[in-house]
């Protein structure tokens, strides 16, 4: 649970707001090697009970803003990070606490403009209370995917002219605040991410392409034009690279040095040995 107070290089407190996944399970991994003091809220809904991997010091619903501020601000917290999945939540049934009910109508109406004003919202609001809101990747260095191959395989020339349509396409979706992610097979884009996430895209694709025996085709994940880059960054894990392979790609194409990697060495294990590659581009 929540670290003592420790020296942590001379780093202040560490707040984190855990929704779902593996992402906050690192950060505290990564606080305990650093001896930084840190302290978790957990999601409910989101985040998953894990004593063992300090999730959670303390628990808040999504609506109770007030409370997470608060057990944040009790516990001595300078800096916040915010991670893990939380699925956008439906706004006329949220329970709210006080401070919820005063700021629900600047994060509705945020919510309407798209996912990535609404996280701006939300850093805002932070940063209003007086706390300094961090990137992941500015917690644990090695998080940010590199340029180049990460595993045995290397994108095939073959698979440039996806690649640069797979841009195209992200790019031009990240512009209207859509999604980050996107499947092109032979040029064509077979699928394009939206609120469902990547896995869920991923799983579309399989379907789509069940019985096809070709290994193809790739996924380019790339962070949105106007992306408030210490949240939300597009994010691979071992389940994306298995993912990619029930679709049927060849591959998995990401931005370097925008892109999280969550088990860097689980990951490059994985795509090597479903003979898929993984590769850093530069954006």
């Amino acid at each position: 649970m929540a670290a003592p107070e420790a020296a942590g290089g001379g780093k202040p407190k560490l707040g984190i707001v855990a929704g779902g996944g593996d992402l906050p399970v690192k950060l505290v991994a990564a606080c305990r090697r650093q001896r930084r003091a840190y302290f978790v809220v957990g999601l409910r809904g989101a985040a998953v009970e894990r004593p063992e991997d300090g999730i959670a010091d303390a628990w808040a619903s999504v609506g109770e803003i007030g409370r997470v501020l608060g057990l944040l601000r009790d516990a001595g917290c300078a800096e916040v990070v915010m991670a893990g999945n939380v699925a956008r939540p439906d706004f006329s049934s949220i329970r709210l606490d006080w401070k919820g009910v005063r700021v629900i109508p600047r994060i509705v109406a945020a919510a309407r403009r798209g996912d990535e004003a609404l996280l701006r919202c939300l850093v805002t609001i932070f940063e209003e209370e007086g706390f300094r809101v961090t990137g992941a990747d500015q917690v644990v260095d090695e998080l940010l995917l590199p340029e180049g191959p990460l595993g045995a395989h290397g994108l095939p020339a073959a698979l440039r002219g996806d690649l640069a349509r797979g841009i195209e396409v992200v790019e031009a979706m990240g512009r209207v605040d859509v999604g980050q992610g996107a499947v092109i097979v032979e040029g064509l884009p077979l699928a394009v991410e939206a609120a469902e996430g990547t896995d869920r895209m991923l799983a579309r694709c399989a379907e789509l392409r069940h019985g096809w025996t070709r290994r193809e085709g790739l996924l380019v994940k790339l962070p949105k034009p106007q992306q408030e880059r210490r949240v939300d960054l597009p994010t691979i894990g071992v389940r994306t690279v298995e993912g990619a392979a029930a679709a049927g790609l060849a591959g998995i194409a990401a931005a370097a040095g925008a892109t999280l990697l969550i088990d860097r060495a689980a990951v490059i294990a994985q795509a090597d040995a479903l003979g898929l590659f993984v590769v850093g581009v530069p954006r």
